[in-house]
């Protein structure tokens, strides 16, 4: 697993070089490299091909939370052999559930919508030359999301307003630090998301969520990283630097209540809640 860095808290260049050269001189490099896009943006794509193309290995763009964000005005999703999107219930538009897969690569989709409809054969009866699976949206989800996509830059810019609604409402906090965005490319703030220093504040993030949640405030840790999961503890990490950054991430970080129909009463109530966790 690759660690994140700190300017858009992706996945790290430098920390894939390391991971690379080493499958390299193993004699065993991976099938693929999956690039995840957190919280609406896109990581630093360029460098990251450019040493996968190096070494020869595919790239899987994983942008399920970055639809609508763009990385030197190329749209997230679309610059790996394969992108991943998806419409998930709490994603910034939705088919209840579902994701969509793109591609240049004509004959790997029509593989993939193959095993994804059951890897049925041209027969006129129920053949199966293959194993499939049943990952089919229905065509009243798929309505759903072909309607909600003509509404996507409506919910971009009311995620971010409500981004820079709470970086405003935190500013003269200087323990508080919001989510940067990355020059490369414009988030969509899909979850506004931000890290505390607990020694500065005197509180930690756990002690915000817990004072969030008496108030009946739904919020959220970061993701945890995946080299910190019970599954993996055996896998092989590589760190951004000397201090892992996906840890303190993961550590000190606090995703807050994000949805695009949140008014500014709302976020100004949990902008208060958390100035009350803090003493201000």
């Amino acid at each position: 697993f690759i660690d994140s860095e700190p300017y858009s808290w992706n996945m790290s260049p430098a920390a894939l070089g390391e991971a690379l050269a080493e499958a390299a001189a193993r004699g065993k490099l991976p099938k693929a490299v999956v690039i995840v896009n957190i919280f609406g943006q896109s990581a630093d794509m360029d460098p990251l091909l450019e040493l996968c193309n190096k070494y020869h290995v595919p790239v899987i763009e994983d942008a399920a939370e970055s639809l609508g964000a763009t990385y030197k005005g190329k749209p997230s999703g679309t610059m790996g052999k394969y992108g991943i999107f998806s419409f998930n219930g709490n994603k910034i538009i939705t088919t209840a559930g579902g994701g969509m897969l793109v591609s240049n690569d004509i004959d790997g989709l029509a593989k993939a919508r193959f095993w994804a409809t059951q890897a049925r054969d041209q027969a006129r009866y129920y053949q199966h030359s293959e194993l499939g699976f049943n990952y089919r949206l229905s065509n009243i989800l798929a309505a759903i999301g072909r309607g909600q996509l003509k509404v996507l830059d409506e919910r971009i810019n009311a995620r971010r307003a409500i981004f820079a609604r709470y970086a405003a409402g935190f500013s003269d906090l200087p323990f508080i630090t919001m989510m940067p965005e990355a020059s490369f490319g414009r988030a969509t703030r899909w979850l506004t998301v931000l890290t505390i220093d607990p020694d500065a504040a005197g509180v930690t993030a756990e002690q915000i969520l817990e004072e969030l949640q008496a108030e009946n405030i739904e919020a959220r840790p970061v993701w945890k990283p995946m080299h910190l999961q019970p599954l993996f503890t055996k896998s092989l990490y590589y760190p951004h630097a000397a201090t892992s950054c996906s840890d303190y991430l993961f550590a000190n970080g606090i995703c807050l209540p994000s949805g695009s129909n949140m008014t500014e009463q709302d976020v100004d109530r949990v902008i208060e809640v958390v100035r009350h966790s803090v003493g201000y």
